[in-house]
């Protein structure tokens, strides 16, 4: 289906593609046992210039859980990179050894360049504030296990809307569905940029709205997704200081939402979701964490071709 090409951002994959790779990772949580295999002799190469810990973990886990091995490094200083050494000959490098690479940079385009010069598929785990496609097909799998589907939904967006690449990824692919609405909360420094609200969203007819109030959207939403303040995006510590808790979802906050409403997150959280939310069954955060693994396994298992 996809193999031997490259995940740089989630329009890479149509939305047929994407339908393929839902019903294998529906498969695969189901009888994981009978893909215990499926990698035997495969290595994928986890290139981590940037910290994480769900999704390296989660690409690790993938591969392994897929019978397959993993080498790779999870941050830049114990890489050949702390001597100068380019990511165009990193990635030549490493195209030697392994079948495929996921890869982590903080600057964006930085998968697209790998993807120019290596020899095997290039996963885009997250470059800078671009693109994180893999946690957009993570996002799309938990919502169509819950909804069935994503035509007609109402999904809110909460937080750091600005560098949340998370965000843009998801908002871009759940333009290609019909009858999408999208509510953006922000503080106005970190609203959604141009290019989704815009590039995206209104250029597809994608009805949205802005408003620096949860309160008075959360009613209406089927999906909220919230979002942390990202320190290590910001230039200035003040302004981190002085934005960094915009927004805080609270139990008295989910009261004024509908039964029927989930709640997803990227994760890290900081103190944006209050920890007594997770008790609410709507708070499904951990699931969405889970349904990354089973969503990379699919992907690992189309791009090396073996279905």
């Amino acid at each position: 289906m996809l193999k031997d090409r490259c995940l740089i951002e989630p329009s890479d994959v149509t939305v047929e593609e994407l339908e393929a790779l839902f019903s294998l990772a529906r498969g695969i949580e189901e009888d994981e046992a009978a893909y215990r295999d499926m990698c035997r002799g495969k290595i994928l190469a986890t290139l981590f210039f940037e910290p994480s810990t769900r999704t390296r973990l989660s690409f690790e886990a993938a591969m392994f859980r897929l019978g397959g091995n993993v080498l790779g490094f999870a941050e830049p200083g114990s890489s050949s990179s702390a001597k100068g050494e380019s990511l165009a000959d990193t990635v030549r490098t490493v195209s030697c050894y392994a079948d495929l690479i996921a890869m982590r940079n903080p600057k964006e385009g930085s998968a697209l360049l790998a993807s120019r010069y290596a020899t095997v598929p290039v996963i885009n785990a997250g470059d800078g504030g671009h693109h994180h496609p893999t946690q957009t097909l993570t996002d799309l799998l938990t919502i169509k296990r819950i909804f069935g589907g994503f035509d007609g939904l109402t999904v809110g967006f909460c937080g750091d809307l600005k560098f949340g690449r998370t965000v843009h990824s998801l908002a871009g692919a759940l333009s290609r569905y019909n009858g999408v609405k999208i509510v953006f909360v922000s503080p106005q420094e970190l609203r959604a940029p141009a290019y989704v609200t815009t590039g995206l969203l209104k250029n597809a007819g994608i009805a949205y709205q802005e408003t620096e109030n949860l309160e008075d959207v959360i009613g209406t939403l089927d999906v909220l997704y919230m979002t942390r303040v990202q320190k290590e995006r910001f230039f200035n510590e003040e302004d981190y200081i002085r934005l960094k808790d915009s927004y805080i979802l609270t139990e008295e906050k989910m009261a004024l939402a509908r039964d029927t409403m989930i709640v997803l997150h990227p994760l890290p959280r900081v103190n944006e979701i209050a920890v007594e939310v997770d008790r609410d069954p709507r708070a499904l955060y951990f699931q969405q964490a889970r349904y990354g693994m089973f969503i990379r396994m699919a992907l690992i298992c189309s791009l090396l071709g073996l279905f």
